[in-house]
């Protein structure tokens, strides 16, 4: 299903006369799992809506170098991924702060944040994930919550399949530990 959809996207994006069809189906297919995607990494909710925006605007400037070697939805996923990344290293150097202290900055923003929703063992898990070292909290996220193969996270991240495997069952022993002991 997504498969044709993405292929209906490209193809309107080809010709000049459809190409504002082909930006706003973009949008439609992908801004609420995009903006999803990206709140994991960055936490809030206003910080979300600004990578997002900052996402957009590199895929409407690079759509037209999208060779089709990976699916549009990886493509994207990447770019989000990265702009994640980016927002959050400027956000340390900004806060001049170390990459702990920004995962401690990151759960006080979960207890804060009016558009959390999430119950006790939700929070617990926000909290241990923010203990984790930044790479293996990432794999987590992308392996637990949105279901990323195993082999997608590492062409994702450059890693081998066995390291990004080893990463996501350390950080799962990790979160466990810690959710005991909170």
């Amino acid at each position: 299903m997504i498969a044709d959809k993405e292929y209906e996207i490209l193809e309107l994006l080809k010709v000049p006369h459809s190409t504002e069809a082909g930006y706003r189906m973009l949008l439609k297919e992908f801004q609420e799992q995009l903006y999803w995607q990206i709140r994991k990494l960055v936490i809030d909710h206003d910080d979300a809506h600004d990578v997002l925006q900052n996402v957009f605007v590199k895929v409407f400037k690079g759509i037209k170098n999208f060779k089709g070697d990976s699916k549009l939805s990886s493509w994207l996923y990447r770019i989000a991924y990265n702009e994640s990344m980016t927002f959050l290293t400027k956000k340390k150097k900004q806060l001049q702060i170390s990459d702990a202290e920004l995962q401690a900055h990151l759960v006080e923003q979960i207890e804060a944040d009016v558009y959390f929703t999430g119950d006790e063992i939700q929070f617990a898990l926000q909290k241990a994930l923010a203990q984790l070292p930044k790479r293996q909290s990432e794999i987590f996220k992308m392996r637990y919550y949105d279901e990323v193969k195993f082999k997608d996270i590492a062409n994702l991240l450059e890693l081998s399949e066995g390291a990004v495997k080893s990463s996501y069952h350390i950080a799962a022993k990790k979160i466990e530990q810690f959710i005991k002991e909170d």
